[in-house]
C-alpha cells in the first residue's frame, strides 16, 4: 500500500494535503532517509532535523517562483523528496547515477543555488534578493542557515548588508548546537542564553496565545511586533539581530509544523528582513542519532536497529586521519609548543585524540577557516609551533591569511590538509583536487605528500622541526597499512625517494598514486620486459630538482602522476623544471581533467569517469614509451 509520501511529486501535493497529514508524512520521510542512509551512507542528522522545516516552507511558499537557499545543502535530501525527486535516483543518492547528496542547479528547478560549505547561503540569498527587487517582482528569498554558520565570517558579513540591501528577506536560523562537532564560541553562548531564559520563553508562548486569540489585522501584528520587541530587549538585552535592523521572532520549536508555518506566514507577510529562530533536534527521530549527533553528521552506511556502522575487517589498515591523529598525540607529549588547531571537525581530522588527551593543547575555532590560519599566525609569532587540520577543500577559504599572514611572515606552521584528491561520495565541492596548484606559486611554502601511513608520519615530524610554513596532503580513507616506525625519520626537504632504477621511461608519482606506479613498472616489466623507474616523489614542491635533471641526462621520456588537476600541479612542475634547465625531454603527464569531477561509488569509479581507471592509464603509458623507443631496442 503506497503511503503519503509515494504521492508526492512536487510541492503543489505538499500543499493540498491536510493538515492533520502533515505528521504522518514526517515520518514516512524520517524513515525512508534512514532507510537509504543506512545502505549508502550520508548526513543523516541534519536532515532529520529538519523535517518539520521543510514541510512547512513548501506549505507557504512556491519553489520554483520562491527561493530556498540551504547553507551547506547538506540538509537537502527531505527538500529533494518533495519536490519530485523520491524514485530510484533517491535510492542512490551520493551513488554513482544517482543524486547528489547537497543541492545542484543542474539537477532540478527547485535547487535555485547549489553549496558545499558553510557560510554561503546568507549572502547569496542577498544577492537573490538584491535581482528580484531591481526586476520589481514580488517572490520571496529563504536562507536556512544552522547557528554554525553564524561563526563564518561571510555570514557576519552578509548580516551587515542585508537592511541596507533590501526590505524583504527571510532568515530561517535552525538552531540545534552543532554542525559536525558541538558549536563553540560566544555566538553559540548567546543563543544558549535566548534559548534557556525561562522568563522570556514563558512571556513569548503567552503573546503567542494572546495574539491567537484577538481578532486579526495588520495593527494587532504590529502590537505584537513592538511587545515582543520590549519584552526580549527588556529581558535578555537588545539582540544581535535587531541590531543589524533584522525583526528577530523567536525561538520557536521547530518539530511544531502548526507553529513553524503560522510563523513562515507570518514571515512571509512582512516588510522588514525577519530572522526566524527554530529550535531543532539533530537527529530528530532516530535515537541512534540522537545520543550521537557529531557520529550521525555524516556517516558511511550502517545498521538501522543499532544504528553502528558494519564490523571492520581484521587488519583492516588505519584511516589517514587516524593515523596523522594519533602520530600528532604523540608528538605533542613530548613538545608542549606543538597546539593543534580545527575547524570544527575535531573527529574528521583526527584532532580528537588531541582533544581528549592533551585538551589544553587543542582548539577547535568553529567554522571559520580563515581565522583559524590568522590565529595559527599569531601563535606562530610566538614560539609555538601550530598544526592546523582542515580538509584540502575548506583550506581553500583562507588562501589569502596563507600567503600575506603565514608564508610572507615564513612563520613555523604545519597544515595537514585530509581529503586531498578525491572524496567521492561527497562530489565536486569536497574534492580536493586543486591544492598543489594554489600552494606551489606562494613563497616560502613546502609541500608534500605521504605514499603511506609511515611516511605520513615522518612529514608531521619534519615539518614540526621545520622554521616556515609546510604543507602535508594525504586523501580520505584508508591508508596504505603499513607499520609505523618506533621513532620518526626526519626527511631532508625536497629529497625524493627512488624506488625502482629504470633504464629510459621513469614515473615520478605523488602519494597514492606512488602504488600504481609500482604495480604498471612491474606489469610492463612482465610484459614487454620494459624496465621502468619509479620515484616517489615525496614533495611537490621544492622539487627534487637534482634527482631529475639527472635522470633526464639518459632518460627518453617520464611519466608524472599525481592525484590532482594537471593545471598547475606536480607534472606541471616537473615540465618547468626541465624547461628551465633546457631538459627537452618528453612528459606525459597522469592526473585530472580541466572539468569538475562529479560524485560516485568510490575513487576507482570516478577515475574511470574520467579516462584514469588502470587500464586506460597503462594503455596511454605503452602508447607513450611506444612511440618513443626505437622498433629494433629492446628496453
Amino acid at each position: 500500500m503506497s503511503g503519503l509520501l509515494d504521492n508526492i511529486h512536487g510541492p503543489a501535493d505538499v500543499k493540498a494535503l491536510d493538515a492533520s497529514q502533515l505528521a504522518p508524512l514526517a515520518q514516512e520521510i524520517r524513515e525512508r532517509i534512514i532507510a537509504v542512509t543506512s545502505r549508502n551512507g550520508g548526513h543523516i542528522g541534519p536532515n532529520l532535523g529538519v523535517v518539520e522545516l521543510t514541510i512547512a516552507l513548501h506549505r507557504v511558499f512556491e519553489t520554483p517562483v520562491d527561493q530556498f537557499v540551504w547553507d551547506v545543502s547538506h540538509q537537502g535530501y527531505v527538500h529533494k523528496l518533495l519536490t519530485g525527486r523520491n524514485g530510484p535516483e533517491f535510492d542512490l543518492i551520493r551513488q554513482r547515477e544517482g543524486l547528489s547528496g547537497f543541492l545542484m542547479r543542474k539537477e532540478s528547478v527547485h535547487d535555485c543555488y547549489g553549496a558545499g560549505h558553510a557560510g554561503t547561503a546568507l549572502s547569496a540569498a542577498l544577492g537573490m534578493a538584491a535581482a528580484r527587487d531591481r526586476r520589481g517582482e514580488d517572490s520571496h528569498v529563504v536562507a536556512v542557515l544552522g547557528d554554525a554558520a553564524f561563526t563564518c565570517g561571510i555570514t557576519m558579513e552578509a548580516l551587515n548588508n542585508v537592511s541596507a540591501t533590501t526590505g524583504r528577506l527571510i532568515i530561517i536560523l535552525n538552531d540545534n548546537e552543532w554542525s559536525i562537532a558541538r558549536n563553540v564560541g560566544a555566538l553559540a553562548k548567546y543563543f544558549n542564553e535566548i534559548i534557556t531564559n525561562p522568563l522570556y520563553n514563558r512571556i513569548d508562548r503567552d503573546l503567542k496565545s494572546v495574539i491567537e486569540k484577538m481578532p486579526g489585522g495588520r495593527s494587532v501584528i504590529e502590537l505584537g511586533r513592538r511587545w515582543k520587541r520590549e519584552t526580549k530587549d527588556f529581558i535578555v538585552g537588545s539582540s544581535l539581530f535587531e541590531a543589524f535592523d533584522l525583526r528577530y521572532i523567536g525561538p520557536v520549536d521547530g518539530h511544531d509544523l502548526d507553529s513553524v508555518v503560522k510563523h513562515l506566514e507570518f514571515a512571509k507577510a512582512s516588510e522588514q528582513p525577519i530572522l526566524l529562530h527554530l529550535l531543532t533536534q539533530k537527529g530528530k527521530g532516530y535515537e541512534p542519532a540522537l545520543e550521537s549527533p557529531e557520529t550521525f553528521h555524516g556517516l558511511g552506511p550502517f545498521n538501522v536497529k543499532t544504528g553502528r556502522p558494519p564490523p571492520s575487517k581484521a587488519g583492516s589498515p588505519p584511516n589517514y586521519q587516524d593515523a596523522f591523529g594519533q602520530a600528532l598525540l604523540r608528538f605533542a607529549r613530548d613538545d608542549r609548543r606543538i597546539v593543534g588547531i580545527t575547524a570544527a571537525m575535531p573527529p574528521g581530522t583526527g584532532l580528537s585524540y588531541l582533544a581528549n588527551d592533551l585538551p589544553e593543547q587543542f582548539f577547535d575555532v568553529g567554522i571559520a577557516e580563515e581565522h583559524a590560519v590568522l590565529f595559527a599566525a599569531g601563535m606562530a609569532t610566538t614560539d609555538f609551533h601550530p598544526v592546523v587540520a582542515i580538509y584540502s577543500t575548506f583550506l581553500q577559504r583562507a588562501y589569502d591569511p596563507i600567503i600575506h599572514d603565514v608564508c610572507l611572515q615564513n612563520l613555523p606552521v604545519t597544515f595537514c590538509m585530509d581529503r586531498a584528491g578525491l572524496s567521492p561520495n561527497d562530489g565536486p565541492t569536497h574534492h580536493g583536487l586543486f591544492d598543489i596548484a594554489y600552494l606551489r606559486t606562494v613563497p616560502n611554502t613546502i609541500v608534500m605528500q605521504p605514499k603511506d601511513e609511515d611516511e605520513l608520519t615522518d612529514m608531521l615530524w619534519t615539518s614540526i622541526q621545520t622554521a616556515g610554513p609546510t604543507f602535508i596532503r594525504y586523501p580520505r580513507g584508508a591508508a596504505a597499512g603499513v607499520a609505523v616506525k618506533a621513532e620518526p625519520t626526519m626527511l631532508e626537504i625536497g629529497r625524493a625517494e627512488v624506488l625502482e632504477d629504470g633504464a629510459d621511461f621513469i614515473i615520478w608519482a605523488l602519494g597514492p598514486w606512488v602504488a600504481d606506479a609500482v604495480a604498471l613498472a612491474k606489469r610492463l616489466h612482465a610484459g614487454e620486459g620494459w624496465r621502468i623507474g619509479v620515484v616517489n616523489a615525496r614533495f611537490a614542491k621544492p622539487l627534487d630538482h637534482t634527482l631529475l635533471l639527472s635522470q633526464a641526462d639518459s632518460a627518453r621520456g617520464f611519466i608524472t602522476m599525481e592525484d590532482h588537476v594537471l593545471s598547475g600541479g606536480f607534472g606541471s612542475a616537473v615540465l618547468e623544471t626541465l624547461n628551465d634547465h633546457g631538459a627537452a625531454v618528453p612528459v606525459l603527464r597522469i592526473g585530472y581533467p580541466d572539468q569538475f569531477v562529479d560524485h560516485g561509488n568510490g575513487v576507482a569509479d570516478l577515475r574511470a569517469d574520467v579516462g584514469l581507471s588502470a587500464e586506460s592509464v597503462e594503455a596511454r603509458v605503452r602508447e607513450f614509451i611506444s612511440a618513443r623507443m626505437p622498433a629494433t631496442q629492446p628496453v
